[in-house]
This record gives structure tokens, sequence and C-alpha cells, in this order.
């Protein structure tokens, strides 16, 4: 299936949320502040297939029936990227293909659960408490597999607050550190691994502009994911990236900021369409890696 991260050499600008700020069903998001300069023809840098311009496979014909069902879950970033246009996009997909690929957005973990999806969260969620029954009203990793076929889940840009390892990891820590962060994706890895039926997207955690973090925290983010890509991803498995922290920050250590702001100030995005399109492609990828695309 070849490498499994996807990274296009493209930037994003814009500066993290202040406060709790949920989904499209749940209020606006008026901190919008991604900006993406990429091109369709970057698109082929990476990712679980091919692309060009071809019609669906046999095998994704076969989808029309049964169907793909994709679950987003997200907070107030993925919601900037699921308003770009992507349930119209596979509804047109489908529509002109004769596909039968159903997707919804989730604000995960939500009330009355913290608003807080970092390692420490999903760890809490899928590892700690599973089973077939709700914790804190969240549906458990064994409650999600049992209606979707494929599971996409990310941080928002807190997660890039990471402080200095302590030499004692702590599975259990909500501390953001390297260590902790580490045995928490090691745990949910070998958990998604049990449900080898279920295709799972993880984003690259959302980058910090400078003026909201420092040198050494920003490294430390940088570093962590870094080691998601080179030694936690691994292939074989259903589990893949979609390297959303590269298109951000174009490998450099914070979130690009076009606008040269240094504060947390929101700023409106015009260009998040782009980034969507990123998005949709790597899912369509993961779930059929032989099919092309009618671009």
């Amino acid at each position: 299936m070849g490498d499994k991260t996807f990274v296009t050499p493209a930037g994003l600008s814009g500066e993290p949320p202040t406060q709790k700020e949920g989904t499209m069903f749940k209020k606006s998001i008026p901190w919008t502040t991604l900006m993406l300069v990429a091109f369709a023809t970057l698109v082929t840098s990476g990712g679980c297939g091919q692309d060009g311009n071809a019609v669906p496979t046999q095998e994704e014909a076969k989808t029309e029936e049964g169907g793909v069902r994709i679950l987003f879950l997200h907070h107030s970033t993925g919601g900037v990227i699921w308003d770009g246009g992507v349930a119209q996009w596979f509804d047109e997909y489908n529509a002109a293909h004769g596909t039968n690929y159903q997707i919804e957005e989730r604000a995960y973990p939500d009330d009355p659960y913290p608003w807080a999806n970092y390692p420490y969260d999903y760890w809490n969620l899928w590892v700690d408490h599973a089973g077939e029954r709700p914790y804190e009203k969240q549906d458990t990793l064994e409650m999600l597999t049992q209606d979707h076929d494929v599971v996409v889940w990310k941080h928002c840009f807190p997660v890039s607050e990471v402080e200095a390892d302590t030499g004692a990891p702590d599975v259990a820590s909500q501390v953001k550190t390297i260590e902790n962060y580490q045995v928490q994706y090691e745990a949910l890895k070998e958990k998604m691994r049990q449900f080898p039926d279920t295709t799972f997207i993880v984003w690259t955690g959302a980058a910090l502009v400078a003026g909201a973090t420092d040198e050494a925290s920003a490294g430390r983010a940088r570093e962590f994911f870094e080691w998601v890509k080179s030694t936690w991803d691994e292939p074989g498995d259903n589990l893949y990236l979609w390297d959303f922290r590269q298109l951000e920050t174009e490998g450099e250590l914070y979130l690009l900021d076009k606008a040269g702001q240094k504060t947390r100030k929101p700023k409106k995005n015009e260009k998040k369409n782009n980034t969507y399109d990123l998005f949709l492609r790597k899912i369509h990828k993961c779930i059929f890696p032989t099919t092309k695309y009618m671009v």
C-alpha cells in the first residue's frame, strides 16, 4: 500500500481558539484561521493510493449497495474543514459515480465530557473506559466502530502546548509531554488494531502561531509528531496519517501566519476549500487505494 503518510508541500496560516468552540451544529466558528496555498497537482505527493483522471474501480462500485460509512470526529479546527463542503463533495461524487459514501461529523468528545481531544482524552475514552457502554455520554470505540467503516480523528491547537518531559511517562496523565503522548499513542494504536475492519485516519496535530507559544514548546510538539510519522505509524495495518501539521507549518516550528499576526486575534480565512479537498482525497485514497479520481 506504500507510504501511508500524506504530506503536501503547502502552507496554512492562522491562530488558535481561545475558548471552547464547536461544530457547525453547535455554534459558528468566528476565529476561522486557515489559509492553504495548494494546487490539485500536489495531491500526488503522498497518500494511500494513486491519483489521476479515471473512473472508480470495480471494487469501489460495490459500495453502492452497502455503502461506506465515514465518521469525522473533531472540534473547532475540523469544523472549518467540514464547512468547506465535505458533505457536498461526497454527495456529488456519489451522484457522478454510483457510489454510496456516507459521511457525518461529530463534536467529540462533547458535553458533559470536558472540551478536550488530546492524546489523554482518546486514551481515557477508548482504552481506559472501553466497552459497550458510553463513558460520560461519549461513545466508546466499540460503539463507534459498530456503525462506521472509517473513523477520522484529530486534536485541536492546544495539543501543541507541550511541556518538558520528567523522565516518568504516565499513560493516565493529562499533562502534555512527549513521553506521556507517546505511551498514550502506543496504547491507542494497540486498541485501534483490535478493529481491523475499520480504517482509522489520524491527523497530525494542529500547530500554534509563534505569538501563542515559545520555541521550546513548539520544538517539542514538532518532535512528537515527527515521531508519530517516523516511528508510531507502521505499514500493513488499518491506521493512516493525514499530515495536517505539515500543511500548516511547511516543516517550520510554527503555524504560518501570512499576515504577520503574533497574537490570538481571530481572523478570517478565504482559502480553506483547498485544504478540505486534500482531506477528502485522503479519505478516499485510504478506503480504496487502487481507485483513481475524476478531478
